[in-house]
């Protein structure tokens, strides 16, 4: 026997025996490995899908949390405006009641100086009148007094009446 050289019975065996192996493991074990095999590989796709839909979903998620923020965004400056509007507005409102209730003020004050006016007027006058006639009443009562200045005062009546 040599080593480098193996009998031909030697072969023959070895290769009955690695033949009669693999068709046991093709019955037995080739199957169940290539299913494993196979589940795992579809696990992998099915993880790799996942991880792709994830993925989108992310990518949609940040385009519709992008966009609720530009939609807050435009919400509050519109919010902002109308509050700038709303105050732009009750300023000039409070102005407008302002003015008109100084107008109202300034009327009453000059119709109630116009009145104190008047009052004052017609006081003065009565006062005129009444100073009017105690001066003529002095008057007609010294001229009377005298009997020529009363007939001289009964002539000059009558000839101004005549005139007239």
């Amino acid at each position: 026997m040599d080593l480098i050289t193996p009998e031909f019975g030697l072969v023959f065996w070895t290769a009955i025996t690695f033949l009669f192996l693999l068709l046991i493991l093709r019955k037995f074990a080739w199957k169940p490995i290539l299913g494993a095999v196979s589940d795992r590989e579809e696990g992998i796709k099915d993880a790799l899908a996942s991880a792709v839909n994830a993925r989108k979903e992310m990518e949609n998620l940040t385009a519709d949390n992008e966009r609720i923020l530009k939609e807050a965004r435009f919400e509050r400056e519109s919010m902002l405006k109308e509050a700038r509007e709303i105050k732009a507005k009750m300023i000039a409102d409070a102005k407008e009641e302002a003015q008109e209730q100084a107008n109202k003020m300034i009327e009453q004050a000059q119709m109630a100086i116009e009145s104190e006016k008047k009052s004052a007027m017609a006081e003065l006058k009565n006062h005129v009148a009444g100073l009017s006639l105690e001066i003529a009443e002095k008057v007609v009562r010294q001229e009377l007094s005298n009997k020529d200045k009363q007939l001289e005062l009964v002539e000059s009546m009558l000839s101004e009446a005549k005139l007239n």
